[in-house]
Protein backbone atom coordinates (compact mmCIF):
# COMPACT_ATOMS: atom_id res chain seq x y z
CA UNK A 1 0.00 0.00 0.00
CA UNK A 2 0.76 3.35 -0.48
CA UNK A 3 1.91 6.81 1.75
CA UNK A 4 0.04 7.37 4.54
CA UNK A 5 -2.50 10.61 4.27
CA UNK A 6 -1.29 13.13 6.56
CA UNK A 7 -4.81 14.34 7.00
CA UNK A 8 -5.76 12.49 9.90
CA UNK A 9 -6.75 13.13 13.25
CA UNK A 10 -6.86 10.71 16.64
CA UNK A 11 -10.08 11.36 18.73
CA UNK A 12 -8.94 11.40 21.88
CA UNK A 13 -10.43 8.54 24.00
CA UNK A 14 -12.62 9.81 26.93
CA UNK A 15 -11.92 6.83 28.89
CA UNK A 16 -8.39 6.73 29.04
CA UNK A 17 -6.92 3.60 28.54
CA UNK A 18 -4.22 1.92 30.32
CA UNK A 19 -0.64 2.29 28.99
CA UNK A 20 -1.00 -1.31 29.24
CA UNK A 21 -2.53 -1.64 26.29
CA UNK A 22 -0.51 0.80 24.72
CA UNK A 23 2.66 -1.11 24.96
CA UNK A 24 1.48 -4.50 24.14
CA UNK A 25 -0.53 -2.64 20.26
CA UNK A 26 1.36 0.22 19.30
CA UNK A 27 4.57 0.27 17.40
CA UNK A 28 7.87 -0.26 19.72
CA UNK A 29 8.28 2.70 22.34
CA UNK A 30 10.76 2.99 25.38
CA UNK A 31 9.10 1.38 28.82
CA UNK A 32 9.54 5.26 30.07
CA UNK A 33 7.00 6.27 27.65
CA UNK A 34 4.58 3.96 27.94
CA UNK A 35 4.39 3.82 31.37
CA UNK A 36 3.46 7.68 31.76
CA UNK A 37 1.69 8.25 28.24
CA UNK A 38 -1.99 7.54 27.47
CA UNK A 39 -2.69 5.17 24.86
CA UNK A 40 -4.43 7.79 22.63
CA UNK A 41 -1.36 10.31 22.97
CA UNK A 42 1.42 7.47 22.40
CA UNK A 43 -0.67 6.46 19.31
CA UNK A 44 -0.64 9.86 17.58
CA UNK A 45 2.63 10.18 18.15
CA UNK A 46 3.38 6.89 16.51
CA UNK A 47 1.11 7.49 13.78
CA UNK A 48 2.68 11.24 13.80
CA UNK A 49 -1.07 12.56 13.35
CA UNK A 50 -3.34 15.23 15.41
CA UNK A 51 -4.83 14.48 18.67
CA UNK A 52 -8.35 16.08 18.95
CA UNK A 53 -10.04 16.09 21.83
CA UNK A 54 -13.80 16.60 20.53
CA UNK A 55 -15.73 15.50 17.57
CA UNK A 56 -16.36 19.09 15.95
CA UNK A 57 -12.38 19.73 16.07
CA UNK A 58 -12.40 17.16 13.33
CA UNK A 59 -12.08 18.59 10.09
CA UNK A 60 -10.61 15.84 8.11
CA UNK A 61 -11.74 13.39 5.46
CA UNK A 62 -10.97 10.24 8.35
CA UNK A 63 -9.86 10.07 11.55
CA UNK A 64 -8.75 7.26 14.11
CA UNK A 65 -10.74 6.54 17.56
CA UNK A 66 -9.49 4.26 20.59
CA UNK A 67 -11.76 3.36 23.10
CA UNK A 68 -12.36 0.41 24.93
CA UNK A 69 -13.52 -1.68 22.24
CA UNK A 70 -10.63 -1.11 19.83
CA UNK A 71 -8.89 1.10 17.19
CA UNK A 72 -11.23 2.65 14.74
CA UNK A 73 -10.93 4.24 11.10
CA UNK A 74 -13.21 6.29 10.46
CA UNK A 75 -14.67 8.31 6.97
CA UNK A 76 -16.78 11.35 7.96
CA UNK A 77 -17.26 12.37 4.17
CA UNK A 78 -18.94 10.39 1.57
CA UNK A 79 -19.20 12.02 -2.50
CA UNK A 80 -22.23 9.80 -2.87
CA UNK A 81 -23.72 11.44 0.75
CA UNK A 82 -23.91 8.16 2.42
CA UNK A 83 -23.45 8.00 6.40
CA UNK A 84 -19.60 7.59 7.94
CA UNK A 85 -18.09 4.32 7.58
CA UNK A 86 -16.28 2.67 10.40
CA UNK A 87 -13.83 0.13 10.19
CA UNK A 88 -11.71 -2.30 12.58
CA UNK A 89 -10.16 -5.38 12.67
CA UNK A 90 -11.68 -7.82 14.87
CA UNK A 91 -10.33 -11.53 14.83
CA UNK A 92 -13.16 -12.98 17.97
CA UNK A 93 -16.61 -11.76 16.67
CA UNK A 94 -18.99 -11.42 14.16
CA UNK A 95 -17.96 -12.87 10.27
CA UNK A 96 -14.60 -13.85 11.34
CA UNK A 97 -15.63 -16.17 13.69
CA UNK A 98 -18.71 -17.38 11.95
CA UNK A 99 -16.86 -18.15 9.18
CA UNK A 100 -13.43 -19.90 11.35
CA UNK A 101 -16.55 -22.12 13.00
CA UNK A 102 -18.86 -22.94 9.77
CA UNK A 103 -16.66 -21.84 6.71
CA UNK A 104 -15.83 -25.54 5.68
CA UNK A 105 -12.27 -25.93 6.74
CA UNK A 106 -9.55 -26.95 4.04
CA UNK A 107 -12.00 -27.28 1.44
CA UNK A 108 -12.15 -23.29 1.42
CA UNK A 109 -10.75 -21.91 -2.31
CA UNK A 110 -8.09 -19.77 0.02
CA UNK A 111 -7.65 -22.64 1.83
CA UNK A 112 -6.79 -25.34 -1.60
CA UNK A 113 -5.48 -22.10 -3.23
CA UNK A 114 -2.73 -22.19 -0.83
CA UNK A 115 -1.90 -26.15 -1.28
CA UNK A 116 -3.26 -26.71 2.91
CA UNK A 117 -4.02 -29.84 3.47
CA UNK A 118 -3.90 -32.17 6.68
CA UNK A 119 -0.63 -33.22 6.32
CA UNK A 120 0.79 -30.32 5.04
CA UNK A 121 0.39 -27.23 7.44
CA UNK A 122 2.69 -24.48 5.22
CA UNK A 123 3.84 -21.54 6.32
CA UNK A 124 2.43 -18.44 4.50
CA UNK A 125 3.98 -14.86 4.07
CA UNK A 126 0.95 -12.70 3.34
CA UNK A 127 2.53 -9.91 1.62
CA UNK A 128 -0.79 -7.29 1.38
CA UNK A 129 -1.70 -8.02 4.53
CA UNK A 130 -4.28 -5.40 5.51
CA UNK A 131 -6.92 -6.20 8.54
CA UNK A 132 -5.60 -9.73 8.26
CA UNK A 133 -9.01 -11.78 7.34
CA UNK A 134 -7.35 -14.23 4.85
CA UNK A 135 -3.95 -14.80 7.34
CA UNK A 136 -6.29 -15.49 10.08
CA UNK A 137 -8.50 -17.99 7.97
CA UNK A 138 -5.22 -19.76 7.17
CA UNK A 139 -3.64 -19.57 10.78
CA UNK A 140 -7.09 -21.19 12.15
CA UNK A 141 -6.91 -24.08 9.70
CA UNK A 142 -2.80 -24.85 10.72
CA UNK A 143 -0.58 -22.39 9.04
CA UNK A 144 1.97 -20.55 9.83
CA UNK A 145 1.34 -16.99 8.94
CA UNK A 146 3.43 -13.70 8.47
CA UNK A 147 1.52 -10.75 8.58
CA UNK A 148 3.04 -7.90 6.59
CA UNK A 149 1.92 -4.24 6.19
CA UNK A 150 3.73 -1.72 5.16
CA UNK A 151 1.03 1.54 5.84
CA UNK A 152 1.62 2.82 9.44
CA UNK A 153 -2.66 3.17 9.63
CA UNK A 154 -3.62 -0.15 8.75
CA UNK A 155 -0.93 -1.98 10.52
CA UNK A 156 -2.15 -0.44 13.64
CA UNK A 157 -5.61 -1.15 13.07
CA UNK A 158 -4.24 -4.99 12.56
CA UNK A 159 -2.17 -4.74 15.53
CA UNK A 160 -4.97 -3.74 17.92
CA UNK A 161 -6.40 -6.74 16.37
CA UNK A 162 -4.36 -9.21 17.05
CA UNK A 163 -3.60 -7.73 20.78
CA UNK A 164 -7.71 -8.08 21.72
CA UNK A 165 -7.31 -12.16 19.94
CA UNK A 166 -4.26 -12.29 22.34
CA UNK A 167 -6.88 -10.94 25.05
CA UNK A 168 -9.63 -13.73 24.08
CA UNK A 169 -7.16 -16.29 23.57
CA UNK A 170 -6.40 -16.57 27.19
CA UNK A 171 -9.94 -17.86 27.65
CA UNK A 172 -10.06 -20.14 24.54
CA UNK A 173 -7.48 -22.73 23.81
CA UNK A 174 -8.50 -22.41 19.83
CA UNK A 175 -7.95 -19.01 19.97
CA UNK A 176 -4.67 -18.94 21.26
CA UNK A 177 -3.68 -21.49 19.38
CA UNK A 178 -4.36 -19.64 16.13
CA UNK A 179 -2.92 -16.05 18.37
CA UNK A 180 0.87 -18.08 18.34
CA UNK A 181 0.89 -18.86 14.54
CA UNK A 182 0.26 -14.79 13.43
CA UNK A 183 2.72 -12.76 13.31
CA UNK A 184 2.71 -9.20 12.52
CA UNK A 185 5.58 -7.51 10.38
CA UNK A 186 5.56 -3.15 9.88
CA UNK A 187 7.32 -2.08 6.92
CA UNK A 188 7.95 -2.90 2.84
CA UNK A 189 6.91 -6.40 1.70
CA UNK A 190 9.94 -6.32 -0.93
CA UNK A 191 12.71 -5.20 1.94
CA UNK A 192 11.19 -8.08 4.15
CA UNK A 193 11.33 -10.61 1.60
CA UNK A 194 14.86 -9.77 0.71
CA UNK A 195 15.80 -9.93 4.24
CA UNK A 196 15.30 -13.63 4.83
CA UNK A 197 17.74 -15.94 4.92
CA UNK A 198 16.82 -19.37 2.67
CA UNK A 199 16.48 -21.04 5.86
CA UNK A 200 13.19 -18.60 6.39
CA UNK A 201 11.83 -18.60 2.72
CA UNK A 202 8.50 -19.22 3.53
CA UNK A 203 6.60 -22.41 1.48
CA UNK A 204 3.96 -19.97 0.55
CA UNK A 205 3.85 -16.36 -0.71
CA UNK A 206 0.26 -14.86 -0.70
CA UNK A 207 -0.87 -11.38 -2.65
CA UNK A 208 -4.29 -9.85 -2.56
CA UNK A 209 -2.77 -6.58 -3.90
CA UNK A 210 -5.58 -3.08 -3.57
CA UNK A 211 -7.50 -3.93 -6.21
CA UNK A 212 -7.77 -1.03 -9.18
CA UNK A 213 -10.94 1.49 -8.74
CA UNK A 214 -14.38 -0.92 -10.17
CA UNK A 215 -17.45 1.08 -11.86
CA UNK A 216 -19.18 3.45 -9.25
CA UNK A 217 -22.24 0.79 -9.25
CA UNK A 218 -20.01 -1.91 -7.99
CA UNK A 219 -20.49 -3.02 -4.34
CA UNK A 220 -17.27 -2.99 -2.64
CA UNK A 221 -16.66 -4.18 1.30
CA UNK A 222 -17.29 -1.69 3.68
CA UNK A 223 -13.43 -1.16 4.85
CA UNK A 224 -12.34 -1.24 0.77
CA UNK A 225 -14.85 1.92 0.32
CA UNK A 226 -12.58 3.51 3.38
CA UNK A 227 -9.25 2.26 2.47
CA UNK A 228 -8.81 3.60 -1.49
CA UNK A 229 -8.98 7.38 -0.44
CA UNK A 230 -6.27 7.04 2.48
CA UNK A 231 -3.81 4.60 1.31
CA UNK A 232 -4.21 4.25 -2.53
CA UNK A 233 -3.55 1.32 -4.54
CA UNK A 234 -0.87 -1.17 -4.84
CA UNK A 235 0.63 0.24 -8.28
CA UNK A 236 4.41 -1.56 -7.67
CA UNK A 237 2.39 -5.42 -7.14
CA UNK A 238 4.16 -6.56 -10.09
CA UNK A 239 7.87 -6.23 -8.37
CA UNK A 240 6.40 -7.91 -5.56
CA UNK A 241 5.10 -10.44 -7.52
CA UNK A 242 8.47 -11.25 -9.26
CA UNK A 243 10.63 -10.89 -6.39
CA UNK A 244 7.90 -13.48 -4.54
CA UNK A 245 8.12 -15.91 -7.62
CA UNK A 246 11.97 -15.95 -6.35
CA UNK A 247 11.77 -16.17 -3.05
CA UNK A 248 8.89 -18.80 -1.88
CA UNK A 249 9.32 -22.79 -2.02
CA UNK A 250 6.61 -24.01 -3.35
CA UNK A 251 3.85 -21.51 -4.73
CA UNK A 252 2.65 -17.91 -5.45
CA UNK A 253 -0.78 -17.25 -4.80
CA UNK A 254 -2.47 -13.90 -5.91
CA UNK A 255 -6.12 -12.92 -5.22
CA UNK A 256 -7.62 -11.16 -8.52
CA UNK A 257 -10.95 -9.84 -8.92
CA UNK A 258 -12.67 -12.56 -11.06
CA UNK A 259 -12.61 -10.80 -14.58
CA UNK A 260 -9.01 -9.28 -13.81
CA UNK A 261 -5.87 -9.54 -15.82
CA UNK A 262 -3.18 -11.88 -14.33
CA UNK A 263 -1.20 -9.38 -12.46
CA UNK A 264 1.85 -7.81 -14.28
CA UNK A 265 0.62 -10.11 -17.20
CA UNK A 266 2.61 -13.22 -15.96
CA UNK A 267 -0.39 -16.66 -17.33
CA UNK A 268 -0.73 -18.91 -13.97
CA UNK A 269 -0.19 -21.88 -14.16
CA UNK A 270 -3.90 -22.50 -12.39
CA UNK A 271 -6.26 -20.73 -11.26
CA UNK A 272 -9.65 -21.10 -8.66
CA UNK A 273 -12.75 -18.61 -9.65
CA UNK A 274 -15.51 -17.69 -7.49
CA UNK A 275 -17.80 -15.33 -7.78
CA UNK A 276 -16.31 -12.17 -7.54
CA UNK A 277 -13.23 -13.29 -6.85
CA UNK A 278 -10.02 -15.35 -8.53
CA UNK A 279 -7.26 -16.90 -6.91
CA UNK A 280 -3.97 -17.58 -9.70
CA UNK A 281 -2.01 -20.00 -8.41
CA UNK A 282 1.91 -20.00 -9.55
CA UNK A 283 3.48 -23.64 -8.74
CA UNK A 284 7.28 -23.85 -7.91
CA UNK A 285 7.59 -26.80 -6.45
CA UNK A 286 4.94 -29.73 -5.67
CA UNK A 287 3.53 -29.98 -2.48
CA UNK A 288 4.87 -32.60 -0.41
CA UNK A 289 1.52 -35.04 0.59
Amino acid sequence: MTKINRDLVLLADGAGLSSATASSSIASSSKEKTATIPVDQLLAEQLNIALVHRPDQIATEYYLQYRAGGLSLVKTQSDAGETSSVVSCDFVLGALRHRRLFGGGIKQPLARAVGLSSNFKPTVADLTAGLGRDGFLLASLGAQVSLVERNEVVAALLSDGLLRLQQSAEQDDDLRVISERLSLHRGDSKAWLQSLDASHRPDVIYLDPMFPDRSKSAKVKKEMAVFPGLVGSDDDADELLALALNTACYRVVVKRPRRAPPLGGIKPGFSMEGKTTRFDIHPLKKIPR
